[in-house]
């Protein structure tokens, strides 16, 4: 069974970090590229984060200088490093892969599965 599963989320105060982790089992995570999402109460699931099976890296305009993503394919895992976070950053946070690497890293359509997603609550 392909699966997803993140974690790391939590509650942190304005300022804080945070590391995400994407996990998968039934495949290798090399070989996909994934994506970074989150979900606010309200609002579309927009793009945070991206990397490809070769390590090309995006960001939201809203993230970058904060936010680092990075693969560790010997522990099929992806990470996502949240520094200096605000509370405009809480939401729930999804990992998703997509067989084909994709400069349209933030169209939803472009990934084949998706984890179950982890929140992330930045308040004082």
């Amino acid at each position: 069974q392909l699966q997803l599963e993140e974690s790391g989320g939590g509650l942190v105060q304005p300022g804080g970090s945070l590391k995400l982790s994407c996990a998968a089992s039934g495949f290798t995570l090399g070989d996909y590229a994934i994506g970074w999402f989150r979900q606010a109460p309200g609002k579309e699931r927009e793009g945070v984060s991206y990397i490809s099976t070769i390590e090309r890296t995006y960001y939201a305009t809203s993230v970058k200088e904060r936010f680092a993503i990075s693969r560790d394919n010997a522990k099929n895992t992806v990470y996502l490093q949240m520094n200096a976070l605000k509370p405009e950053d809480t939401a729930n946070y999804y990992c998703a892969a997509a067989k084909r690497n994709t400069l349209f890293w933030t169209d939803l359509r472009r990934y084949d599965y998706w984890g179950q997603g982890t929140q992330v609550t930045v308040s004082s």
